[in-house]
């Protein structure tokens, strides 16, 4: 009998075929954001990667290709993101992707462009590659994570949504804490 690291990932993908995801379904990923978005909230995680960007092993997330570049994608996500009420999202970016030499990527600039763009008026945060995929990582093994990948080919472009409060802040929960007499 092979060992259970070997067979569960095929168990897992075999009895996920046979279930219907929202995020597939037949009105298109839109659709199924759509309607996946009042399920979400604070801690949840929405990915927007390159085309690169790994099948991941952890049950907490859930891939889909859309295709197309991560600008476009990305606009059409933060513009179902400003629908919703109860969340807001913090934009987490590459810190490597600012110093990507446009010899060894050609269109980053342009990339990097469109990605400041469409985050325009957002909450954007960056830190090293590695610790965003580390926080990724935390966060799916209690909370959900929607994984979309577009044809992006140019590296340290993905932007990674943290889902946040959206009528909860810092300061209110402060002044909570400090009224519970509670110190950090």
């Amino acid at each position: 009998m092979p060992p259970i690291r070997l067979v569960l990932p095929a168990l897992c993908l075999a009895l996920s075929a046979g279930c219907s995801c929202p995020m597939a379904a037949s009105g298109g990923w839109e659709a199924g954001l759509r309607q996946e978005l009042p399920r979400m909230g604070h801690r949840n995680f929405i990915v927007i990667a390159d085309s690169a960007y790994p099948l991941q092993s952890s049950p907490g997330i859930k891939t889909i290709h859309v295709g197309g570049t991560q600008a476009e994608t990305l606009k059409k996500v933060l513009a179902l993101l400003a629908q919703q009420k109860h969340v807001r999202p913090i934009a987490w970016m590459d810190a490597e992707q600012s110093k990507v030499a446009e010899a060894d990527a050609p269109g980053i600039g342009q990339c990097r462009k469109d990605l400041a763009a469409a985050l325009a008026g957002a909450n954007v945060q960056t830190a090293a590659h590695m610790d965003i995929i580390k926080k990724l990582d935390e966060s799916s093994k209690l909370f959900n994570v929607i994984l979309i990948k577009t044809d992006e080919t140019l590296p340290y472009t993905s932007v990674f949504l943290e889902l946040d409060c959206g009528y909860w802040n810092g300061e209110k929960e402060a002044r909570l804490r400090a009224a519970l007499g509670e110190t950090k």
